[in-house]
């Protein structure tokens, strides 16, 4: 599962030719959960509040090459980088 971004402890990766709807997939320490590209919405897992919000607004600023990401992986090519929340 290619990694795209990290931040504060924050780990934002996508699978290659994953299941739709189009989402990203977040660990923070134990915890897994999935996010819905369109409406940053999560699918499966719960995150803590503080971290949901960081998470969101991050998403929120990078919601494009979130999906350029999402294109790219159903296809099975390279995933870019996405810079981290400052």
């Amino acid at each position: 599962m290619p990694e795209i971004c990290r931040f504060l402890g924050i780990i934002i990766t996508m699978y290659f030719r994953d299941h739709a709807p189009p989402h990203f997939h977040v660990r923070y320490g134990g915890i897994k959960v999935s996010i819905d590209i369109e409406t940053l919405n999560v699918i499966d897992g719960k995150l803590p509040p503080r971290i949901r919000g960081l998470v969101t607004e991050w998403a929120t600023l990078h919601q494009e090459e979130l999906r350029e990401n999402w294109k790219r992986a159903r296809e099975e090519k390279e995933l870019l980088a996405i810079e981290p929340l400052e």
